[in-house]
């Protein structure tokens, strides 16, 4: 009898002793688990605090229209010319090409799913799915980035609400500029801006896919109670593909009623 108590006492003793290690190592895995949510809270909410002044310094629009004397160099065919840019916030952007004496060659329509393009020396007319444009610059480029760049905003993924925060693995400030990089979605990134949280340089780039972007913004203007830069150059290199864009705006207006004429003239042929 007494063997058997004895028995049971020893038994009990066992087994609070496991209950005992179960509950300490649950615990120490909740508290672990607790301490990297927390660290993660707090590394994304500094994030976030970074991110909100840059966000508050992009250029706002419902429509923009400019006009911008322009250098273009298309894999070492170099022209100048002056381009008529208006923008119908994420929905089109338009282009009229002018040459010499005002004399238009080119226009386009850009959506987020399509390309169109009269060419007006050959007679010719382009008809294409936005992905057309990966032939010529780097993959990652979609229509939300192309309208950034044309008005100087910083490009849209790196100010995305869902982004991955730890890819900012570098954050540095001066008295003059900020600068965050890292890698996205296997691009490397380094995106520039001055003491006003506005963009002053954006570079991307990848070695697998043989593709860079670098985007310099300069000269600042004031429209309205905005400012957007006046001077943009834009180099793409998309393996033996190299583009070179100096964009220098004379005049911009914002918030202006604007149209976006477009028909393919019946004589023109289709660009293979």
């Amino acid at each position: 009898m007494k063997e058997n108590t004895l028995n049971k006492v020893l038994l009990a003793c066992c087994l609070l002793l496991v209950f005992s290690c179960k509950a300490r190592k649950l615990a120490a895995t909740t508290d672990n688990a607790a301490a990297t949510t927390t660290a993660d809270a707090k590394k994304y909410s500094a994030i976030e605090a970074k991110l909100a002044p840059i966000r508050s310094h992009q250029l706002t629009f419902n429509t923009f229209s400019g006009k911008a004397h322009t250098s273009l160099d298309l894999g070492g065919n170099k022209n100048d010319c002056t381009l008529n840019i208006r923008i119908a916030n994420n929905q089109k952007i338009w282009v009229s090409v002018t040459a010499l004496l005002g004399i238009e060659v080119a226009r386009a329509v850009i959506t987020p799913d399509s390309i169109m393009i009269i060419n007006r020396l050959q007679g010719i007319y382009i008809k294409k799915p936005f992905s057309f444009i990966y032939a010529y610059t780097n993959g990652q480029i979609n229509y939300s980035m192309l309208q950034a760049l044309l008005v100087g905003n910083v490009v849209p993924s790196l100010l995305n609400d869902n982004i991955d925060f730890i890819a900012y693995t570098n954050a540095t400030t001066n008295a003059n500029s900020f600068v965050l990089s890292g890698n996205l979605q296997d691009i490397i990134y380094s995106l520039t801006l001055d003491g006003d949280m506005r963009a002053i340089q954006t570079k991307l780039s990848s070695q697998e896919q043989g593709v860079s972007l670098q985007v310099n913004n300069s000269n600042f203007i004031p429209s309205g109670s905005q400012k957007l830069p006046s001077q943009i150059d834009i180099a793409s290199v998309a393996k033996d593909k190299k583009i070179q864009v100096n964009l220098r705006y004379v005049k911009v207006d914002l918030n202006q009623p604007q149209d976006y004429p477009f028909s393919i003239p019946s004589s023109y042929s289709p660009q293979n």
